[in-house]
Order: structure tokens, then sequence, then C-alpha cells
């Protein structure tokens, strides 16, 4: 086995993993009037925003008739909003409004909270090696930028 297969087996378990980890992160959050898929809407929502029906879409797999319907429903709550392209009167973005930012944030210190408890016995430099992989990992495979 070549080291790119090696890698590729490797980041197949990861994503399973990852998996895993957003699930056990996200399972005790108080869901409230909101069903587990529109959470997971305002999730991708409050990391890339503004953002177009078809780009939520697309990304989440889900059809663009559902995508509109669960977004109406966001908006209905008024946790997204629809804001219109000012070049382009036809095209609309999708961001989170004041409450949906609020949620959000109250859901990441959630999560904070637990993924802090899975490094309090890691050392300085473990920590770094951590922070070192996540940044190539970001410029390697998922083409972000590194947030330092």
């Amino acid at each position: 086995m070549d080291s790119k297969d090696k890698l590729f087996l490797q980041m197949v378990s990861h994503i399973a993993a990852i998996h895993q980890l957003h699930y056990d992160m996200t399972k005790g959050l108080p869901m409230e009037d909101i069903t587990p898929q529109q959470y997971e809407i305002l999730e991708f929502l409050s990391v890339k925003q503004p953002i177009t029906l078809s780009e939520i879409s697309e990304c989440m797999g889900i059809s663009m008739p559902n995508t509109s319907r669960e977004i109406r429903k966001l908006a209905e709550k008024d946790l997204c909003e629809k804001i219109e392209d000012p070049e382009d009167r036809r095209k609309q973005y999708i961001r989170l409004a004041p409450a949906g930012e609020e949620r959000m944030a109250n859901a990441f210190g959630h999560m904070r909270q637990l993924f802090l408890q899975q490094l309090e016995h890691a050392p300085e430099e473990e920590l770094a090696r951590i922070s070192e992989a996540l940044d190539v990992l970001g410029a390697t495979i998922f083409r972000t930028e590194s947030k330092r």
C-alpha cells in the first residue's frame, strides 16, 4: 500500500470519528423548537455565511424544495434571514438572525466545554502538534485558511 492509499484510509477513519464526535458533542443540546436538520443548517450558517439556498442544498445533500422549506421555518422562528444581493436582486443570501447567532453561541459554548474536557490533560506541546496538524489538513484537504 502506498502512502497516498494509507492517507486515504486514515482520512476515512477520521471522517467517521468526526461524525461520532459531532454527535457526542451535540446530543445534549436543547433543540427546543427546531429539528436536528434545522440545527445542522444553523450550524452550517454559523461557519459559512451569507450563503445561497443552492449552496446549502448542495453541501448538506438536501433537495432545493426541502432546503427552501427549512429556511422558511427557521426564518419564521427569527433564527435566520434572507438578504438580497445588491447587484442582482434575483439572488438571495441566507444568514443567521440575531436570535440564531445567540442560539449558536450557546450551542458552541456547550460544545466547547465538552471539547476542552477531552483536551484537559493534553500537554502544551501536544496541543501545538494538534493545531499544526489541523492547519495542514485545512490547507491541503479542506482548502480552508488557518484562523491563527
